[in-house]
């Protein structure tokens, strides 16, 4: 029987560089790119919008509250916190970060010009 000898193959070439570090990062780059773009910039503008709606709550705006109740804003009591009535002679207080939407604004005080 012959025997062929068998050597070890020798290595491809150098280490690896910065090419192969450059091409695991480039990637990477790219997707965290994308999720900002597409998920976390959205989320921002859509919490900045309804904080800028809570601070903006004002006496006769109709609000959601987070637990579902519809009711009318009576009194701002201070700037945590709202008087909303949501029945007849019913009326609860309320955190600011409690309310989940405002459904009608309230109508602007008339002024009297006779």
């Amino acid at each position: 029987m012959t025997f062929t000898p068998i050597f070890a193959q020798a290595a491809g070439g150098a280490a690896p560089g910065l090419g192969d570090f450059a091409s695991m990062i480039v990637p990477l780059a790219a997707i965290m790119v994308v999720f900002w773009f597409l998920l976390i910039r959205p989320q921002q503008k859509k919490m900045k919008d309804h904080q800028d709606l809570l601070k903006k709550i004002a006496k006769g705006d109709t609000v959601i509250t987070n637990g579902g109740l519809i009711g009318k804003v009576v009194k701002v009591v201070d700037d945590n916190e709202l008087q909303v009535e949501i029945g007849e002679n019913v009326k609860v207080r309320v955190l600011r970060a409690g309310i989940s939407d405002v459904r009608a604004k309230g109508e602007p005080v008339k002024s009297d010009t006779k």
